[in-house]
């Protein structure tokens, strides 16, 4: 039996279609945006801008009302492009033209790529920056205004740099003449003609000649549907190819954008078994169609510099596929993946070469030499998407046995990735748990529960120690951290922002409270509490927030929709929670339980000691407990998840016991009930 899939939209033309939708004059309709986290970063970064972009909503059509080409206003804060470098460059293209001054940043992987070759020749046009830490690099501010004409030469083929020039042209209102040194995307030049801009693009030998001969003073609204992402297509098409996928799969509805598609001949001298029909008219000015995709018996090949740019994202399920064909693959002039949210090539070679694939990592490229043995190992992602989705394609494969140790990355660009990949894989034979004897239960699973850690969880009253305690329990195991508390301040940071006054707060429903856009992301062995693509920090506890937390938690709707956040972040496993019910209510089955508990006086002087205040002072101590006493009162008597120690969880008295005592009871716990079979407990403090 084939199975039909359909991926997410197109991440280059989402990011493109949330900016042109921006900068027009009337009401732009999107459909099929990739709701994705690069995306967001986007949507949130207009808003602060003073657009008034609705939720990306997955399968829901969006409606943005534009400002004009020049009508974006001076953010309040710092634009946070979280971990997206398309954001990144785009927007100070954006920005270049704008008369404001904005400061962009990301995350740390972002903050290490290179903007100069943007910089550069925006610089040249007129735009101003200040770099605020390493030259070239984020975070950085911008100054924008009246610009110049431009005539470059870009030193790379790149759709980013082309992207941010281009529309920093339309933005300032000049000209701008491109020589490009081959192909890349022409995502934005499609978008510009379609929107109302004079834009024309040539061959020129080698090269690609675009001009923005006119920039008109309005652009017009789009409507367009965006295509399914052909680089996230990538990913269950390799599944198919090696045999993972039983029949094989056909791909609907996916963009095949000419300069998006250079995989295609590549895998087709590899012998693949790929049906390619375009449909009969092309969606929002991109040709989309299907792809139908047999197993093959893949060859190696030779992949060559000029190859490289209309298959920059797919070099990583490239090099999977390399593994598992007959001979040599060989892959040059891809110098530009070292900078990519990863040193792709860094991390391609590393983790074939940890599976036991024979690699040779070349400053611009790889050899691969294929092998059909099984493959057995962790994979190091590096939070890298691309890097973890490529590897889990590896693991879904019978007979390998691979785990990735960052799955969540792939919400970047493929919400819901895992799903797809364990639905996918299915038809090829491989049992899903519970359909197999327990000899097999192992292979069974689908790569992300594989080696799937348990559960922890520490519950008990205020003050008892459980955020500090759960934290260095979590980073003893080398698992993650789940902070209840944080989501509620996340959700009350996004309340008092939204300008909703408190009183009306009690009225919200569950859909009103997803409206706002809080996220939990992993983040190494902890989970960042995001707002849009901003990640909250010191914001959780201001004042504001700790005026108005507890009032958040009692709302009748935060209980539904903490409880979906709460169980997805365990979905993974290898995860210690603290709270009030996560062993009653959240994690029912967690595989080992702990209700830490402490004399009433210790906690009152556990909090003074955290608010900076004397633990010895006999009168702060007293009120303070009274404080505590009332809590234990209101939280033992709630309607909805009360405080209460879980029949099989184990009881853990602090009043006596110091820190690390407290932490090696916790271990010892978990140690007897799970054992070293499911999680690496260490003995003593390493």
């Amino acid at each position: 039996m084939t199975t039909e899939l359909r991926v997410p939209g197109d991440k280059s033309i989402s990011h493109r279609a949330l900016l042109l939708a921006a900068l027009a004059a009337g009401e732009s309709r999107i459909r099929g945006i990739l709701t994705g986290e690069d995306p967001q970063a986007t949507a949130s970064i207009l808003r602060a801008l003073g657009v008034r972009v609705p939720p990306l909503v997955a399968d829901a059509e969006l409606r943005i009302t534009g400002v004009g080409v020049r009508g974006l206003r001076a953010p309040g804060r710092i634009l946070d492009c979280a971990n997206s470098g398309t954001t990144a460059r785009l927007m100070l293209g954006v920005l270049a033209g704008q008369e404001l001054e904005a400061t962009l940043t990301g995350d740390e992987s972002l903050r290490r790529r290179p903007m100069r070759r943007v910089t550069d020749p925006l610089s040249r046009m007129g735009a101003r920056f200040e770099p605020l830490a390493a030259p070239g690099r984020l975070p950085l501010r911008i100054a924008g205004g009246p610009l110049h004409a431009l005539d470059y030469r870009l030193p790379v083929a790149s759709a980013q740099l082309k992207s941010a020039l281009l529309l920093a042209g339309v933005t300032g209102g000049v000209p701008v003449r491109l020589l490009e040194p081959g192909f890349s995307r022409d995502h934005t030049e499609r978008m510009l003609a379609a929107v109302g801009c004079a834009l024309t693009s040539s061959p020129e030998r080698d090269a690609n000649r675009v001009r923005l001969t006119a920039a008109p003073a309005a652009l017009d609204p789009l409507d367009v549907v965006v295509p399914g992402d052909f680089s996230s297509a990538a990913f269950p098409l390799a599944l198919a190819l090696l045999g993972g996928a039983g029949e094989g799969i056909v791909l609907r509805g996916i963009g095949l954008n000419p300069t998006r598609t250079g995989l295609l001949p590549v895998l087709q001298r590899m012998n693949a078994r790929i049906e390619v029909e375009i449909g009969s008219a092309p969606e929002g000015g991109e040709p989309a169609g299907d792809l139908i995709v047999h197993a093959s018996d893949l060859t190696g090949t030779h992949v060559e510099r000029q190859e490289i740019p209309g298959l920059i994202d797919e070099v990583p399920v490239l090099a999977v596929l390399a593994a598992r064909a007959r001979g040599v693959t060989r892959i040059t002039g891809a110098e530009e993946l070292r900078v990519k949210e990863s040193d792709r090539l860094g991390a391609l070679a590393a983790n074939l070469s940890n599976l036991g694939v024979e690699v040779e990592e070349l400053p611009d490229g790889l050899v691969i030499e294929g092998a059909g043995r099984p493959l057995t190992g962790a994979v190091e992602a590096r939070g890298d998407h691309r890097i973890a989705m490529a590897f889990g394609v590896l693991g879904a494969l019978a007979g390998n046995a691979i785990t990735v140790d960052a799955p969540a990355a792939v919400g970047v660009s493929y919400p819901g990735f895992w799903e797809m990949l364990e639905r996918a894989s299915r038809p090829a034979g491989r049992p899903s748990v519970g359909d197999s004897g327990e000899d097999d239960l192992e292979s069974a699973r689908p790569v992300r529960e594989r080696g799937r850690g348990p559960v922890i969880v520490i519950d008990g009253p205020a003050g008892s120690g459980k955020s500090t305690t759960a934290r260095e329990v979590a980073r003893r195991l080398g698992f993650r951290h789940l902070d209840s508390g944080a989501l509620y301040r996340a959700l009350t940071c996004a309340l008092l922002e939204s300008g909703r006054p408190p009183e009306s707060w009690p009225a919200l429903t569950e859909s009103d409270l997803n409206a706002h856009p809080v996220r939990m992301v992993a983040a190494g062995s902890a989970f960042r509490m995001m707002l849009g693509a901003r990640a909250l920090t010191t914001e959780l506890r201001s004042p504001e927030v700790d005026a108005h937390v507890s009032a958040v938690a009692r709302l009748p709707a935060v209980r539904g929709w903490l409880l979906d956040r709460q169980r997805q972040a365990g979905k993974e496993g290898s995860l210690v929670g603290d709270g009030r019910d996560l062993g009653t209510v959240v994690f029912p089955d967690a595989e080992a339980k702990i209700f830490l508990v402490a004399d009433v006086t210790e906690r009152a002087r556990r909090r003074l000691r955290d608010k900076g205040r004397d633990p010895d002072s006999d009168g702060a101590v007293a009120a303070e407990a009274a404080r505590l006493r009332a809590r234990d009162r209101i939280d033992a008597t709630r309607g909805i998840a009360p405080l209460k120690k879980a029949a099989e969880a184990f009881e853990v008295d602090g009043t006596r016991l110091s820190f690390e005592e407290q932490v090696e009871a916790i271990l010892g716990v978990v140690r007897a009930r799970v054992g070293d079979r499911d999680a690496r407990v260490p003995t003593s403090r390493e």
